[in-house]
């Protein structure tokens, strides 16, 4: 069941979603392979895997840790590449006319902007800068925790790209509102809020009369992160004038207006969707529900008596 209605409409300083219900980076693959599941095309927007220059092969030790509250990732922004990419899955986002985000990651600013050139080239629409993934050992958060260095980033990816761009900062710092800041300074259309938190896991057993142990290190997503994420939407609401587009730990129609409340004009939905892969669909009518039973004329109506 797709629902696309205009009440449910979100502008994101300029570019017009249907619905502010979107997937996030690396938990969604790169076009329709939800389809199994739901009509992706009934969603705001799906976000790419991280995109990079080249293809990477990703990090070879453990890779996903479940925890108790969320999971712990380190998949090291394994991808196709960006000629794969535009070669064999940006054909089915457009034939299946799936609003999309393409996330793109670097471990130099001229690998930025080679893809971000590649991107503008084949006209993609909006673009995600992935400045803040900790699983890597160059690039991204590099960029991600010094304002200085995010605007030089920014700035550059911008004299190559004319679309709608969103950059997606991490937690790992002391102001998360410095780094909004010197995006929006740079040019960027949004921010996108939060990525992962770094974390750790230490599995221990006990064989053949030995204590074993794995440390297991990298992003820490899921439903214990969204505290830290609704903090970090509403300092940056207070300190920049682009849309925050809300992301961590949403898993329920009460969280999306959580993060409305706080100040995001759209979402992301992560970690929910590897147990529960209808969720998003599920919210955009949830979502339309309660607007409509509580007698709003629209989303922007909503938002309005949620900010009061």
């Amino acid at each position: 069941m797709a629902v696309i209605t205009d009440i449910l409409q979100t502008d994101l300083n300029g570019i017009i979603l249907k619905n502010p219900i979107m997937t996030a980076s690396g938990t969604y693959g790169y076009n329709n392979e939800y389809d199994d599941f739901i009509n992706v095309s009934s969603l705001g927007a799906v976000v790419t895997k991280a995109i990079s220059l080249n293809p990477r092969e990703g990090n070879k030790h453990t890779r996903i840790t479940e925890t108790e509250a969320g999971m712990i990732n380190s998949i090291g922004l394994e991808n196709v590449g960006v000629e794969k990419f535009i070669n064999e899955k940006l054909p089915v986002l457009k034939s299946e006319n799936i609003d999309f985000f393409v996330n793109v990651a670097g471990s130099t600013i001229d690998e930025y902007c080679q893809v971000a050139k590649i991107c503008d080239d084949n006209n993609i629409k909006a673009m995600e800068l992935n400045v803040s993934c900790p699983n890597v050992k160059s690039g991204c958060l590099e960029f991600g925790v010094d304002e200085k260095s995010l605007y030089e980033l920014v700035s550059a990816v911008r004299k190559e790209y004319g679309g709608f761009l969103t950059v997606k900062l991490t937690p790992n710092v002391t102001s998360i509102e410095k780094l909004g800041i010197a995006a929006q300074n740079a040019g960027a259309n949004a921010v996108s809020a939060i990525n992962t938190l770094k974390g750790s896991k230490i599995k221990i057993s006990y064989i053949n009369g030995r204590v074993q142990k794995e440390i297991i290190t990298g992003g820490y997503s899921g439903r214990g992160i969204k505290p830290v994420a609704i903090g970090a939407v509403i300092r940056l609401s207070k300190a920049v004038d682009i849309p925050i587009i809300g992301i961590g730990g949403i898993e329920t129609l009460d969280d999306v207006l959580e993060f409305i409340a706080a100040g995001a004009e759209a979402v992301q939905i992560g970690t929910a969707n590897f147990t529960h892969p209808d969720i998003a669909q599920k919210l955009v009518q949830d979502l339309e529900k309660y607007i409509t039973d509580n007698g709003f004329k629209d989303l922007d109506e909503l938002k309005k008596e949620l900010r009061k």
